[in-house]
Order: structure tokens, then sequence, then C-alpha cells
């Protein structure tokens, strides 16, 4: 059941940043009604990703591997668990402005994001590919028992 969790674990995390890599691309390129459809249904895969990875993360603590105390004992758990944490509040700014599309996408009509708006979501999508690599450091730090 272990093996299972890890493998699960890991295909959230790989489907994830699939997700966020496609978002940067996105948002790179001028936006379109194809464009600003895909962004929105990346998002979502994105969400769910987050959340199932959320999931069996903890699962993966509480019942499966050296056990919640060993986890929140490790300084470098608690720092990957914050950094997850706070990219996942942080892309609630980029997700209510995709879904703040709606309305415009149903008219057939291109979404008008401001300057401002589009320069916002870009760098919340940048922070949160700096803060994957973030997460990957301090796992490689928990894998060789480190910073504890």
């Amino acid at each position: 059941m272990s093996t299972l969790f890890a493998f699960l674990h890991h295909l959230a995390a790989f489907t994830l940043v699939a997700a966020l890599a496609v978002e940067f691309t996105l948002i790179r390129q001028e936006l379109t009604l194809a464009s600003a459809r895909r962004l929105q249904v990346t998002d979502m895969v994105l969400g769910i990703a987050a959340g199932f990875l959320l999931i069996v993360g903890l699962c993966r603590v509480f019942f499966f591997e050296k056990g919640s105390d060993y986890y929140f004992h490790s300084h470098a758990f608690l720092a990957k668990f914050s950094i997850f944490i706070v990219v996942g509040l942080l892309s609630v700014i980029p997700t209510v402005e995709f879904l703040s599309w709606n309305k415009p996408l149903r008219d057939g009509q291109v979404p008008k994001v401001s300057a401002k708006q589009l320069r916002l979501v870009t760098v919340i999508i940048h922070g949160e590919l700096f803060a994957i690599a973030l997460i990957l450091l301090c796992a490689a730090i928990m894998a060789r028992g480190g910073w504890v």
C-alpha cells in the first residue's frame, strides 16, 4: 500500500507541474477564446492535482511512511509543506481571474483582462514554478535525512 501511495503522490505532483507548465505557456500568449478556455481547464486540472497531492501526501505522512512524529519534527518537511500551502493560497488569485471569464466565454467573447491583472497572474505562476523548485530541494534534503 505504501508503494501505491508513493506512486499516486508522484503522479499527482507531475500532473500539477505539467498543468502549471501549460498555464505558464498559455498566459504568455495572446489571449484568445481557445487559450482562455484552455487556461480554465488547465487551472481546474491543476487544482484537482493539488488537492489530490495534499490528500495523498497527508495519508503518506499519517498512515504509510515514517509517521507524523518524524515528519512534523523535520524542518525540511515543514518548509516543504508550508511552501505548498502558501502557493496553494496564492493560486486562488489566478483561479478567481480565470473563473471570472465564464460569462464572456459563454457569450463567445475573449475576456478583457487589464495589463495589471495579467501581470499579477503571470508573476504568481512564475512564483509557483519557483516554489516547486524549492519544494523539490526540501524533498531531496528530507530523503537524505537532513535538516532535522
